[in-house]
């Protein structure tokens, strides 16, 4: 167990509950990218992955909690986006 990767994962893992907070709050996809999460989550899958074949140890748990605020938000983008679409069509449309 790296006490560097620890930091590591807790430094990311700490931000993004901010994130959540404000795609949530704000229902907008403004600044947020699709793509960038997806990469995110596959980076923390991979960890996982390694951590399982590899090396197990507890870190797994923080790329675990990482990986699912990070689908939590990618959740969130598609929830905003599909409402952002629905709201220019139904101003288009008047």
């Amino acid at each position: 167990m790296s006490i560097f990767e620890i930091i590591m994962l807790l430094c990311f893992g700490a931000a993004w509950p901010f994130s959540i907070y404000r795609s949530y709050r704000s229902e907008s996809v403004k600044g947020k990218s699709l793509v960038f999460l997806i990469i995110v989550f596959i980076g923390y899958i991979s960890g996982i992955i390694h951590k399982i074949i590899n090396n197990y140890d507890a870190v797994v748990y923080l790329y675990g909690l990482n990986s699912l605020m990070v689908l939590a938000d990618s959740l969130l983008f598609i929830r905003n986006s599909t409402r952002e679409k629905t709201a220019m069509r139904l101003q288009s449309s008047e």
